[in-house]
């Protein structure tokens, strides 16, 4: 069953907007003279390691439901 990703995008859950955004006001602030190379670089690095745990996550969250197996529906009964 293919992930409906309309109603629940995976980069909303994941918080990438406000990581993208981060990276863009680091450059801002880097034209700005407001924080240092170094600073940009290390933050950089950190947004760099979050995307490859996000393709880590995408890769695994596809393997598994690439070899997933459909259940039969399970009924629930309601005890009065």
């Amino acid at each position: 069953m293919a992930r409906d990703y309309e109603s629940a995008p995976v980069s909303e859950s994941l918080g990438l907007q406000k990581i993208i955004a981060g990276l863009a006001n680091d450059l801002d602030e880097l034209r700005a003279g407001k924080i240092s190379v170094n600073d940009a670089m290390a933050r950089s690095m950190l947004a760099k390691q979050i995307f490859n745990g996000v393709r880590i996550y995408l890769n695994g969250t596809k393997l598994l439901s690439d070899s997933a197996k459909p259940t039969k529906a399970i009924e629930r009964t309601t005890h009065d």
